[in-house]
């Protein structure tokens, strides 16, 4: 769980699985490369075109497998590879993997038209659909193999009848944005009008959306992952810092904690509105609602008038990792501002705003003087607190961290200036920011602005299409680059003869 910026789009108005794809193994050349063209500064649509489809092409036929994507590839491609795993027949679910790949493939479909993408959608929605566990969700990958996947209670089971458990586990897993943006791919695949009528994809994306809101908790927060609906049962109250909160890590299992970490909630948010959208029931709106009524409960008494990571059931913060103590977090909090902020442009209720005040002066108070912000701050002492590079001992000495985490956040004034930015303008404003180009005037302006990207695109693409980092394939990389051409090549035909006149006179 890394940290993470903070400018994360929110639109507001706006089958079974077939044979695994044979990879083809890229062939090395001993020859020297020709030199690579020049690039024109504004690319014909054309160029544009084919190279995105080169780029899906080899991604569909030598990088998926049973239509998922792992993260990572060998050169050779005897090895994918995610953020947890490796092996011949691993998939992600964590991005940039299965589900972010699909939506790239699924908008150039909307652009282009071209059935390529359509159909590499498609195989995207089989895996997961394939992948989709009984409690509703997705893992943070999938392993294909018989050792691995008979480990697994899936959603197809439930469909055959088979609903004992037993010793298998079915953890939906939020963090990171996995059974969200799987969700929120299958919600913009399953809206597609050749789509509306098959059943299997409707009913996997219905039952991971009642799952999802069967997970929220009776005070409207989520866990990090859930194995089935909440206990209706749980306490609605306020938070607490305790007095006295254990100083070594317990090594408990906080799956099942309300989690606000790495803006877990803000991607479920997402989720809820384009549900809304796309279907119009009330119950959505009524789930988003809950959750914004969750995190203004859930704003730490002051002088700590911020958010936790997570909080244990009788709303404490907890532990979750050895190096995630009990604290109230400034990054935490802004990412739960950010949250509050999309609930109210989404529902319009003041009441969503209620935290910002009280909890913007305790973020800004917490900077250091070099100018960074702590991820984590004591409780009711409000000093930094670190952990020990090697024993991960609780410091407040911040000169032998460990380099894995975001201890220390330097680019986060950055943010808050923008939130701060943002909140002086009116919620119609904001709401106009989100709408597309009204004009090809616009349209020009948005395809110049992606140009650039564009180039750079075109001008790293390798032989087979696609992009390399250190000799590896990388998912990341592709994403980055297709989603470049598909700004630039959606923004370009949208300004339809003023793109041209702009290329005339280049």
């Amino acid at each position: 769980m890394n940290p993470m910026r903070l400018r994360l789009p929110l639109c507001i108005a706006c089958l079974v699985l077939g044979g695994p794809t044979v990879r083809i193994p890229a062939q090395e050349s001993t020859a020297t490369p020709p030199p690579k063209p020049v690039i024109d500064p504004y690319p014909p649509v054309a160029q544009v075109e084919a190279a995105m489809r080169r780029a899906v092409a080899f991604s569909r036929t030598s990088l998926s497998f049973a239509g998922g994507y792992a993260t990572h590839w060998s050169r050779d491609l005897k090895e994918s590879r995610t953020s947890d795993t490796s092996g011949p027949a691993v998939i992600s679910i964590e991005g940039p993997g299965t589900p972010v790949m699909g939506q790239i493939f699924l908008r150039g479909w909307q652009i282009t038209r071209d059935p390529l993408y359509l159909q590499a959608a498609r195989e995207v929605a089989d895996a997961l659909l394939w992948t989709q566990l009984a409690s509703g969700g997705w893992a943070t990958f999938h392993d294909y193999s018989l050792a691995a996947a008979r480990k697994q209670h899936y959603r197809r089971d439930l469909d055959a009848g088979d609903t004992e458990r037993g010793q298998r586990r079915a953890l939906s897993t939020l963090d990171d944005d996995k059974t969200q943006f799987a969700l929120l791919f299958l919600i913009d695949f399953a809206s597609l009008p050749g789509n509306k009528n098959d059943t299997a994809l409707q009913a996997a994306l219905r039952f991971g959306l009642d799952s999802l809101l069967a997970a929220q908790a009776p005070n409207g927060g989520w866990p990090q992952g859930f194995s089935g609906p909440f206990d209706r049962s749980a306490p609605v109250q306020k938070p607490s810092l305790p007095e006295d909160w254990p100083k070594v890590w317990p090594d408990l299992d906080y799956t099942g904690y309300y989690t606000v970490n790495d803006g877990n909630l803000l991607t479920v948010v997402r989720v809820l509105v384009r549900a809304h959208e796309t279907t119009g029931e009330a119950r959505y709106l009524d789930a988003l609602r809950k959750l914004g009524d969750f995190l203004v409960l859930a704003q730490c008494p002051a002088p700590q008038p911020g958010w936790a990571q997570q909080y244990n059931l009788r709303m404490e913060p907890a532990w979750a990792r050895k190096f995630e103590p009990p604290a109230v977090s400034p990054l935490e909090s802004l990412m739960t501002l950010n949250t509050l902020d999309k609930i109210w442009l989404a529902t319009g209720e003041e009441r969503f705003r209620a935290p910002f005040g009280p909890a913007l002066a305790w973020i800004e108070k917490s900077r250091l003087p070099d100018g960074s912000y702590p991820r984590f701050m004591e409780l009711r002492t409000n000093k930094p607190l670190y952990v020990v590079k090697e024993t991960y001992e609780l410091t407040h000495d911040d000169s032998n961290l460990p380099t894995h985490y975001g201890f220390k956040i330097d680019d986060m004034q950055e943010n808050l200036e923008d939130f701060k930015e943002a909140m002086g303008k009116t919620r119609e404003e904001r709401l106009a920011g989100l709408k597309a180009p009204a004009s090809p005037k616009a349209w020009l302006s948005k395809a110049k602005g992606a140009a650039r990207k564009t180039v750079t695109a075109l001008e790293g693409q390798n032989k087979e299409g696609v992009w390399t980092e250190d000799n590896v394939y990388e998912a990341r990389l592709i994403v980055k680059h297709l989603t470049a051409m598909a700004d630039y090549l959606e923004a370009a035909k949208a300004a339809g003869p003023l793109f041209e006149t702009l290329r005339a006179g280049r």
